[in-house]
C-alpha cells in the first residue's frame, strides 16, 4: 500500500498517473488523502482508496497510514499559516508519529535545495524545509528527500503578463544561471524511489533539470517557442514584498520568500554538482512547447 498526499497539484498528480499505470503490475495499491475528493477525476477515485480531510490532521493520517508501506509527503503551501513552521514541520508532526506508530517503512518528500551550503540557515522557505526532513528522518523510516530548484511551473503564474505584455519577472540578476527542474521529473523521481523501495537510510535525491538557465536564457527560448518577443524584467526585493503583501500573503512567509530569493542570489542552489544521476530529462524547451505555450494560447 502507498500513500499519495496532495494529489492533485502539479506534482502529486503527476505522480498518481505514474503510479495508477505501474504499481497494479507490481502487486501495490494505492490510497490518496484529499481535502476534497471531488478534484480527483472519477476515472481515479475508482482505482484508489481515498481519505477525505488534511494530511496535517492527526486523525486523518492516522486512518490513512494504517496498513502502508510508504508514502509520498508534501506540505502543502498555505499563504495565510502564521510561520513557516506552520507550514513544514508543525503540519508533518502528525504525520510523523503516524508513520511510527503505523511502521510505515519508506517515505519520500518534497524538499529544497541548499543543504550543506553556508546561506542554508538563512533561507526563509528552504530552510523550513530542510527542518521538515529531519523532522522525519528522526523518525527512523527510510527517507529521500527529493532536493529541488526552482519549478519550470512557477512561470504558469505569470501567463496573462507572458501572453499580454511580452513580459515575465523575477528577483535574480538577467545573466544568473541556475538549476529549473519540470515537476513532471519531480513526479517521475519520486515514482522510481516508492516503486523500488530497496533503499534504506535517509538521504536526498537532487533533480536538478538537464542545463543551468539564466532568465536571459529563459526569455529567448520563450520567444522562440511562442513565435512572440518575451522579455525579463528584474524586480527588486522590495517591489517583490509588495506584492506578496498584497496578494494576501502573511508577513511571516513574505518574508522567508524575501529571505529565501536572497540565498538562491548567494548560492543556495549551487552546492550540488549536475551528473547523470542528479539530472532531469525535460528541457525548457520541451516544457515551453508541452504546458507553457498550450497555457498562453489558450
Amino acid at each position: 500500500m502507498m500513500v499519495i498526499t496532495a494529489p492533485t497539484g502539479h506534482i502529486g498528480s503527476r505522480l498518481l498517473d505514474i503510479l495508477l499505470d505501474e504499481a497494479p503490475t507490481r502487486g501495490e495499491e494505492l490510497r490518496v488523502i484529499v481535502r476534497d475528493p471531488g478534484k480527483l477525476p472519477e476515472t481515479v477515485r475508482a482505482r484508489v482508496d481515498v481519505v477525505a480531510g488534511s494530511h496535517g490532521d492527526a486523525e486523518v493520517v492516522d486512518r490513512a497510514f494504517a496498513d502502508a508501506d510508504a508514502v509520498f509527503w508534501l506540505a502543502p503551501p498555505d499563504p495565510r499559516a502564521p510561520s513557516l513552521d506552520a507550514v513544514y514541520s508543525e503540519f508533518t508532526r502528525a504525520a510523523a508519529k503516524a508513520f511510527t506508530a503505523h511502521g510505515v517503512g519508506h517515505v519520500v518528500g518534497v524538499s529544497a535545495l541548499g543543504r550543506g551550503t553556508p546561506v542554508a540557515d538563512r533561507a526563509g522557505h528552504v530552510t523550513a524545509s530542510l527542518a521538515m526532513d529531519d523532522l522525519i528522518a528522526h523518525t527512523g523510516v527510510a527517507y529521500r528527500a527529493l532536493a529541488n530548484p526552482a519549478f519550470m511551473e512557477n512561470l504558469l503564474r505569470q501567463v496573462a503578463s507572458i501572453r499580454d505584455d511580452g513580459v515575465f519577472t523575477d528577483v535574480v540578476a538577467a545573466d544568473r544561471k541556475a538549476p529549473l527542474a519540470a515537476t513532471g521529473d519531480i513526479a517521475a523521481a519520486a515514482a522510481g524511489l516508492l516503486l523500488d523501495r530497496s533503499w534504506t537510510g535517509t538521504g536526498e535525491v537532487p533533480v536538478l533539470g538537464p542545463e543551468d538557465l539564466s532568465p536571459n536564457d529563459m526569455a529567448r527560448i520563450m520567444s522562440d517557442v511562442l513565435g512572440r518577443p518575451v522579455r525579463y524584467e528584474r524586480q527588486s526585493l522590495d517591489d517583490c514584498r509588495a506584492a506578496l503583501a498584497g496578494r494576501g500573503m502573511a508577513e511571516a512567509l513574505v518574508e522567508g520568500y524575501i529571505a529565501m530569493m536572497r540565498a538562491k542570489d548567494e548560492g543556495l542552489d549551487a552546492g550540488v554538482a549536475r551528473t547523470p544521476r542528479t539530472a532531469s530529462p525535460t528541457t525548457f524547451r520541451q516544457w515551453c512547447e508541452e504546458i507553457l505555450k498550450p497555457a498562453v494560447q489558450g
